[in-house]
């Protein structure tokens, strides 16, 4: 039975499919549909990562972060020094603060 997925798959999926005995019908995306397919799959993660909050589906969120990173030519080491620089500039999220409201001086 044939089954549509068209979305963005990890570059191992196609052999795994045919070792599964199954032919993948597969294309290479242009940068446009690339970073479109990035962004979809960004999102398709995070719900699943909401679903079931495990390690695997956050390591999958990181892959496509770097992805979506690299596609726009940058560097993990660049993510990685502007997400400190951040942390280093308002802090990170260990306090756990939920801010409320802020009220006039």
């Amino acid at each position: 039975m044939e089954i549509n997925h068209n979305k963005l798959v990890r570059d191992n999926i196609p052999d795994i499919i045919k070792a599964d005995g199954r032919t993948p019908v597969v294309r290479r995306l242009t940068n446009c549909e690339y970073i479109n397919a990035l962004h979809k799959k960004l999102l398709e993660e995070v719900n699943e990562y909401l679903d079931n909050n495990s390690i695997e589906e956050l390591a999958d969120i990181l892959e496509v972060v770097s992805a979506i990173a690299k596609a726009n030519g940058y560097s993990d080491e660049d993510l990685e020094k502007c997400r400190e620089n951040k942390r280093l500039q308002n802090g990170g999220f260990e306090k756990r603060l939920f801010l409320e409201k802020v009220m006039p001086s």
